[in-house]
């Protein structure tokens, strides 16, 4: 069964609100909470865990939408879509520091609206999986065993002395210490010394 994407809507004009509400229900958004006020939005994140949050700029009381999505982002990564009729460059790049998923202007077309909702929810899925795969990456690199620094060798019979001074044949001490393991062969210079018999008629 498809899941709808979960809306919180911040939105200090009631009239707006209700209509931005009734537009995303069209579209088959799941609204499940709305906001006048930053403060409001702040608590209506932890209480409804949306999946996306329509961010108004002006909002009632002393906190706009700007303030309120930073404070937001100290403790959840929600994507946020400003939706304003601010044009203003400043207050744009205002908003951009807070690295929002979107930034429409008032009046928007409904197709803009969901156009900018998906790409919000794909942009922030994929983002969520690079950081999985990054903390994988990041598990599996600590697990890798390295050898490093000065080995103490024996200069004979190559054994590798070990921490509590007992000696380690080198292929095991190896095999102990990292992910690398041994195949064994003869090098021609050990096979003509061990089996001379063998290459004693050869030119």
């Amino acid at each position: 069964m498809h899941r709808q994407t979960r809306i919180m809507v911040v939105e200090d004009d009631p009239n707006v609100s209700t209509v931005l509400t009734a537009r995303l229900e069209s579209l088959d958004y799941l609204v499940c909470g709305t906001a006048e006020t930053g403060l409001e939005a702040i608590s209506g994140v932890y209480r409804n865990n949306p999946d996306l949050v329509t961010m108004d700029i002006l909002l009632k009381g002393e906190m706009n939408g700007i303030e309120a999505a930073a404070k937001i982002a100290e403790g959840s990564d929600v994507p946020i879509i400003y939706m304003t009729c601010l044009s203003d460059q400043q207050v744009f790049k205002r908003a951009l520091g807070t690295h929002p998923y979107g930034y429409i202007i008032k009046p928007y077309d409904i197709n803009e609206l969901r156009s900018a909702i998906e790409i919000a929810v794909v942009k922030y899925n994929a983002s969520k999986e690079q950081k999985i795969l990054i903390t994988q990456l990041q598990k599996a690199l600590q697990e890798v065993k390295t050898l490093s620094g000065l080995l103490p060798i024996c200069a004979s019979c190559k054994k590798i002395r070990k921490d509590d001074s007992t000696w380690q044949a080198i292929e095991d001490y190896i095999t102990c210490h990292s992910n690398a393991d041994f195949t064994h062969g003869i090098c021609p210079e050990c096979a003509h010394r061990l089996y001379p018999e063998l290459y004693r008629h050869k030119g």
